[in-house]
């Protein structure tokens, strides 16, 4: 099927015509992360086509990419996915400056329906808050309250709020009334802003809890600004799950609320086999249930994530989500969300007892290249026998690389191999970014071995160094500077990302606020 266009005034049009449509950012993330239109998913070209199996599963769908112009990543990335299958892929004739000049809105920062559907909530259900001063005073007079840190383990680690647990908004509803015994103690929900802080206390507010609820304002940033001192390196450990009559009460009640369909096994399975819906199979649970007894084909999507940053794993506006778990609560509680930011949703009746499955293969993104083990890797530099292209993230290489290799990223590769004349080593850390070099070498008429590096970190045997400008600024397109130490010490950035956040609601346009049913 040829590559189409499609202009800015009927893009607009098809992304409000409740079809299904997938809208994919070509450009690499820091370029996304600068100014990208409001429903796009960052799908950069360096991992496009094993991104795209996963966020758009459905071949016949309709799909259109973009970058800044027309002129860059975005024709490549349209006969590339031409050549996955994909039968419906149109460009975006002028990129974003077309799209700007028809006089729609283009955005900064990520995850952008997700974060402004967070501050939405709060405007409409007017979520009761608190801020770091207030937080501090209570902890001072030592009165009867838990802080719950609503964020995944990793955030958590990195910085939390004296004396937080941890606990993800997702696992909220399984695990409160572990963390809360008394109707009379005060939970306070934060996160590393504002969204997760919001939907993670009216979460419980939503399914009955007796007790009071607070949102911390501006979470850890907010309190860092306030100069109130943060933890660093706490571990982060669940308390136990706690599921009783009550609560299962409340989601089925919540259930009825938001009409959230239940799913037989015999209707999904005929809807996995119709050709002209997407679906998705995400199971809400922790990565180490998930691990257990996960169901064949379906994607790990914890449910606080799923809320926060519903573009990493559902790529296709207006498909069939169909949600599970093991205790009837998670599942509903994070659909009752989605359907509110206008997906449609479904929870799978014998959760994670069904027997359905999702055909999902992922490509073989070694493509059978060589294998390189870290000897042969060691010999070969320090040999200089072969090129050493190291296409990990341009902060990882930063930080730590091989003396001789060099940082590479796919829609430059052009620059790279253009004048090759010995055997080619891919360094890689990501199956994504391995299967997108491979495809690219493939069209120099290239190939290459493989050094696959397990973990952050090369082996001690192997001698690297570490570099503050190389790749310079302008070079790490993969990386978003956006406000991206405002977690490290520079509250000028905290302050701007907060602004940022609270001024999303204000760039929106009648179509995309109707995009949302908050109630």
């Amino acid at each position: 099927m040829p590559v189409q266009s499609v202009d800015a005034k009927k893009l607009k049009q098809w992304l409000h015509d409740r079809a299904e449509i997938a809208l994919f950012d070509v450009r690499e993330h820091g370029q996304y992360g600068e100014s990208h239109l409001f429903l796009a998913t960052s799908v950069p070209y360096s991992r496009l086509e094993f991104d795209a199996a996963r966020l758009a599963p459905r071949k016949s769908v309709r799909l259109v990419v973009y970058d800044e112009n027309g002129l860059g990543v975005s024709k490549q990335a349209a006969e590339a996915l031409v050549m996955q299958g994909y039968q419906q892929v149109f460009v975006l004739t002028g990129g974003t400056q077309a799209w700007k000049n028809a006089g729609f809105n283009l955005f900064a920062g990520v995850n952008l329906p997700s974060k402004t559907f967070g501050e939405l909530v709060e405007h409409q259900c007017h979520t009761p808050r608190l801020s770091a001063d207030e937080l501090t005073k209570m902890m001072g007079d030592a009165e009867d309250l838990v802080v719950l840190d609503g964020r995944p383990q990793s955030e958590f680690e990195k910085m939390s709020i004296p004396t937080a647990q941890c606990c993800p908004n997702g696992e909220l509803p399984y695990r409160i009334k572990s963390h809360v015994k008394s109707r009379n103690t005060k939970i306070v929900i934060n996160c590393a802003g504002r969204t997760r802080s919001i939907i993670g206390a009216q979460t419980l507010i939503n399914l009955g809890i007796k007790n009071p609820v607070y949102a911390l304002e501006n979470g850890t940033q907010g309190w860092y600004l306030k100069d109130y001192v943060l933890d660093h390196g706490k571990v982060a450990q669940y308390a136990e799950p706690m599921v009783d009559e009550d609560l299962l009460l409340a989601a089925k009640a919540l259930q009825a609320k938001y009409e959230i369909p239940s799913v037989s096994d015999e209707q999904f399975a005929l809807w996995s086999k119709e050709t002209d819906r997407s679906l998705y199979l995400c199971d809400v649970r922790t990565a180490e249930e998930f691990a257990v007894d996960g169901l064949p084909g379906a994607q790990h999507t914890p449910g606080g994530q799923l809320i926060q940053a519903t573009d990493q794993f559902v790529g296709v506006r207006n498909a069939r989500i169909v949600l599970y778990d093991s205790d009837g609560v998670r599942a509903i509680t994070v659909a009752s969300w989605l359907k509110q930011m206008g997906h449609d949703v479904s929870v799978l009746t014998d959760g994670i007892n069904s027997q359905v499955s999702l055909q999902n293969p992922q490509p073989d993104y070694r493509m059978g290249s060589k294998i390189i083990s870290t000897a042969e890797l060691q010999d070969i530099a320090q040999n200089s026998s072969a090129i050493l292209l190291d296409i990990r993230g341009s902060m990882q290489f930063r930080k730590a690389h091989l003396p001789n290799s060099t940082w590479a990223i796919r829609p430059r590769f052009v620059d790279v191999v253009s004048k090759v004349d010995k055997p080619i080593v891919l360094i890689s850390d990501d199956p994504a970014l391995t299967y997108g070099a491979l495809l690219e070498l493939r069209h120099f008429n290239l190939s290459a071995a493989l050094y696959e590096l397990k973990g952050n970190t090369f082996p001690t045997e192997l001698k690297t160094i570490s570099s503050e400008s190389i790749p310079s600024d302008m070079e790490c397109i993969d990386f978003l500077f956006f406000v991206h130490d405002r977690h490290d010490g520079n509250k000028d950035a905290a302050r701007r990302y907060l602004e940022w956040e609270t001024g999303l609601i204000a760039q929106l346009d009648a179509d995309e606020i109707n995009l949302y049913s908050i109630h």
